[in-house]
């Protein structure tokens, strides 16, 4: 396609909730109180298990590092949609588009695989106990976080790739609070269907591929679990899955709705708030479940209070 005589777009107008000016205002009120939750709760978990040895352990040391993605990839979007949720017209350059595409796509993927990493961990606990300081040694736990970063970020670059490769030269007006990849391609002059392709089976390598993993950790837990002879042996097993369960499903259940369904089925103004879920909900989910579900977490946590407040005291 010639784009000869066409301006290339500069800038993006976010449209997100300005269609509902008599919410912004409510909206911005409770999206800062669920970011600062956020923030807090998970700021906690890696203080907590930073803090207390009896947490330095494998499982810890992977949640810790789901926190502190959990943390950047509500930085590169949230801050910006409360300031956008205050302003008459949102803009963004479409450099900066581009970036923040990247990186919470990058940090989106980074948790799918630390999911992945996590679900292994609880594998090998379980079905491997007595090999599992051996197998989850310090070494390889930091390498498979470092797989997990690298892995989701070089996917992050064949989608953004793919989104900003092809030519933008119309309509500039983005049906949505970010820059994520069903709007923008919505907008673009021409299709890109070899990066259209990519972007799909990406999403279903990372999405699919990795909950199929995460399953068959499960289902050989599971068998594990079953032949546990004692009642109480068999929760104490499960109480430690427990957690992962149900982040993964929330997580993989909104990544799917999102990136795995017919494109002709939700508009963008739904897709937009279906968004909501796994940009707000999902990453507070994380510390309040493992602070809930999670005993040996309550207990640090209340010996982490306990010394604080003796500390007042002192």
């Amino acid at each position: 396609m010639k784009q000869g005589n066409q301006s290339m777009v500069q800038e993006f107008i976010l449209i997100g909730f300005s269609s509902f000016p008599d919410l912004q205002v409510p909206l911005f009120v409770v999206f800062s109180i669920m970011y600062l939750a956020i923030l807090a709760g998970n700021i906690i978990i890696i203080v907590t298990i930073r803090r207390e040895s009896s947490l330095h352990i494998p499982m810890y040391f992977f949640l810790a590092m789901l926190s502190s993605s959990e943390i950047c990839y509500t930085f590169t979007i949230i801050p910006n949609m409360l300031v956008n949720l205050l302003r008459e017209k949102a803009t963004i350059s479409f450099v900066g588009c581009a970036i923040q595409m990247y990186i919470f796509l990058g940090f989106a993927c980074t948790n799918c695989l630390l999911l992945v990493v996590m679900g292994y961990d609880r594998y090998v606990c379980i079905c491997k106990p007595l090999h599992y300081p051996v197998l989850m040694n310090q070494r390889l736990c930091t390498k498979l976080v470092v797989f997990s970063v690298t892995g989701g970020f070089l996917i992050s670059a064949i989608y953004s790739y793919s989104v900003f490769s092809v030519p933008y030269c119309g309509p500039n007006k983005i049906i949505h609070f970010l820059c994520d990849i069903a709007p923008l391609l919505d907008l673009a002059c021409a299709r890109n269907y070899i990066g259209e392709i990519l972007i799909f089976l990406f999403s279903f390598l990372v999405i699919v591929f990795s909950f199929l993993l995460i399953l068959l950790s499960y289902i050989l837990i599971l068998n594990t679990i079953l032949k546990i002879p004692t009642a109480e042996g068999k929760r104490k097993a499960f109480s430690t899955c427990a957690s992962h369960l149900i982040v993964v499903v929330v997580h993989f259940g909104c990544a799917s709705i999102i990136h795995l369904r017919p494109q002709s089925n939700c508009t963008l103004t739904e897709d937009m708030f279906i968004s909501i879920t796994y940009t707000l909900v999902t990453p507070l989910l994380n510390p309040v479940v493992y602070s809930l579900k999670n005993k040996d977490v309550q207990v640090a946590l209340k010996k982490s209070l306990g010394r604080s407040t003796c500390a007042r005291k002192i």
